[in-house]
């Protein structure tokens, strides 16, 4: 689908950020007012010392010294137990958001009616992770704007009361040097962001060449890997070099900056002192509001930048947590094994039937799949295969798609090209579910040959697993990843291709696997339907639908179709 989606019930990324403001509001308003009190007393901090010059020190009288040093000594207890708790009580706003969010997102995206958001794997994992985590960040962004606004405030009535022109040239002097300083931002920006770009290339590329060492080394391509790495790598080091040479040339001007503009308040305050318009005190503490007035004020100027990040990534948010369902339909969500599954479930016995199926490269598709029935789909050309899975995993939705599609139970779709995670054999069989009885386990894993998977192992069911069982081989990780489909027991199975990367007679025992296990006969309840060219799986199949030019063009017996059609029979040898 190409083109402006639009989300459930308008839902924007204002309205994430609204909501996440209301339901940490007690944290948020707690956080706040604790981190105010944090500037209030540092900016109190240098006007406390001022006072202890004039009224203490200079006077030389020793009894209110140790009486002002207590107070300022209560000022830092005060200041730094502000900082402790409201930091604290912030971190635990942003931490349950974020939690919050990732459970919300999570749920939308292994939603089995399917999401229709456009994005990717990939993008849909960096939403539920980074993007949810900068979404929760306004927590912090909020209050550090309010509490630089509280000591701003109070820096520039101290400093007016004090002296009224020494207080406005501070006061325009302090955001002219930042406003300068502000300048150079968007060329820092640049660089980091070209810096991060290729460091994702290169991340990505690894990550790429990892996941296919098998097939670089198989055709030899592992040089000519590398050295692409290689330039990406480099390119990246160059790009990082030169935004860290920007920021380090940045962090020494802007250091210079605000050194030369704390001299220019000192020898202006120097001069009023000289001339008795301001006390001692008042000069340490013109000075010192000078310089703390710096982070205030360089804090605001940065808030706009940070808010408008959070607002980027709830924009990212809000398309996932407010996209619409593909299918209509059925329960929202379900158990272990459900990922990859698709409504709209009508009741009844399970089955599949495909009415008039016009999408992508099919013109029309009819076939049925009764309740109990074992049916293959031989496709001649690979896009109809590829179209029709599609469909039926739930990633396409109706509005797309011609003709009809009726689903009577829970399916699971088992694509081609399936990933496992990072953990255990056994973890990825069950996908956090409960494995069943030993019986039942161990006749899955039999029908599946993953049993040869875990018994090549030591450990066997622990053997832990890399992410994307990149530590296995491919036909290791289809029998593990078709184990797991079968052990979740869906009233409808669609399988697609799922024993490319095995050998003949590891095939064969798939196929009788198959069949003993979901179909061993009389009043079975369980639907299943192979896409493949597998001649092992297909003579397996109670009936056998051809495609080709995008419809169902035969449809008999695996033997009967062999013995009757030669562009099957051809399409079929092995």
């Amino acid at each position: 689908m190409t083109g402006t989606r639009t989300t459930e019930a308008g839902m924007t990324g204002a309205n994430v950020l609204r909501r996440t403001l209301r339901r940490n509001a007690a944290r948020l308003g707690a956080g706040t007012l604790l981190l105010s009190l944090h500037q209030v007393c540092e900016a109190s901090v240098p006007i406390l010392i001022g006072v202890i010059v004039d009224r203490a020190i200079g006077p030389g009288d020793g009894g209110a010294l140790l009486w002002w040093l207590a107070a300022l000594a209560a000022l830092f207890t005060v200041l730094s137990l502000a900082y402790r708790y409201g930091a604290r009580t912030l971190m635990r706003a942003i931490a349950h958001e974020a939690h919050l969010l990732r459970l919300e997102l999570a749920a939308k995206i292994i939603d089995r009616r399917g999401l229709d958001t456009g994005l990717r794997a990939g993008e849909l994992l960096t939403i539920s992770s980074n993007d949810a985590d900068n979404t929760s960040e306004l927590l912090d962004y909020l209050p550090r704007a309010v509490g630089a606004l509280v000591a701003a405030a109070m820096c520039a009535v101290t400093l007016l009361l004090i002296d009224l022109p020494l207080g406005v040239a501070v006061l325009v002097a302090t955001p002219l040097t930042l406003l300068a300083l502000h300048v150079g931002t968007p060329y820092i920006t640049r660089h980091v962001a070209a810096q991060q770009e290729l460091a994702g290339q290169a991340a990505s590329l690894a990550t790429d060449l990892v996941s296919g060492v098998r097939p670089l080394r198989g055709i030899g391509a592992e040089a000519a890997a590398s050295r692409r790495y290689e330039r990406v790598s480099r390119l990246s080091l160059a790009a990082a070099l030169r935004a860290g040479r920007t920021q380090g040339i940045y962090a020494a001007v802007s250091g210079a900056g605000g050194a030369l503009l704390a001299s220019g308040v000192a020898v202006l305050a120097g001069w009023f002192a000289l001339r008795g318009q301001i006390s001692a005190g008042e000069f340490l503490t013109v000075i010192g509001l000078a310089q703390f007035l710096m982070e205030p004020v360089g804090t605001l100027t940065l808030v706009p930048g940070w808010v408008a990040e959070a607002r980027a990534s709830a924009d990212r948010v809000a398309r996932v947590a407010g996209a619409p369902v593909l299918l209509p339909g059925g329960p929202p969500s379900g158990g272990p094994g459900d990922a990859g599954a698709a409504g709209p479930s009508d009741g009844g016995p399970p089955g599949l039937e495909v009415s008039g199926l016009s999408y992508d490269a099919l013109a029309g598709v009819d076939l049925v799949a009764g309740p109990g029935e074992f049916v293959g789909v031989m496709a001649h050309r690979p896009a109809d295969a590829d179209a029709l899975v599609r469909v039926l995993s739930g990633r396409v939705s109706p509005a797309e798609y011609g003709g009809s599609v009726r689903i009577g139970g829970r399916i699971l779709v088992e694509p081609h090209h399936t990933d496992l995670f990072e953990g255990t054999l056994a973890t990825n069989l069950t996908v956090g579910g409960e494995p069943g009885s030993p019986e039942e386990l161990a006749a899955v894993l039999t029908a599946s040959a993953a049993d040869d998977v875990v018994a090549a192992h030591a450990d066997g069911l622990e053997h832990q697993v890399v992410e994307r069982g990149a530590s296995l081989s491919g036909g290791q990780r289809q029998r593990v990843a078709l184990a797991r489909a079968l052990l979740a027991r869906p009233p409808i199975l669609v399988l697609h291709d799922p024993t490319t990367a095995v050998d003949a007679v590891t095939e064969q025992g798939i196929a009788r696997g198959l069949r003993s296990l979901r179909h061993p006969g009389g009043g079975d309840t369980f639907t299943t339907l192979v896409v493949t060219s597998s001649p092992a799986l297909l003579a397996a199949a109670d009936r056998v639908f051809v495609l080709d030019g995008g419809k169902v063009v035969a449809e008999g017996s695996h033997a009967e179709l062999g013995a009757t059609d030669d562009d099957y029979r051809q399409a079929v040898q092995r």
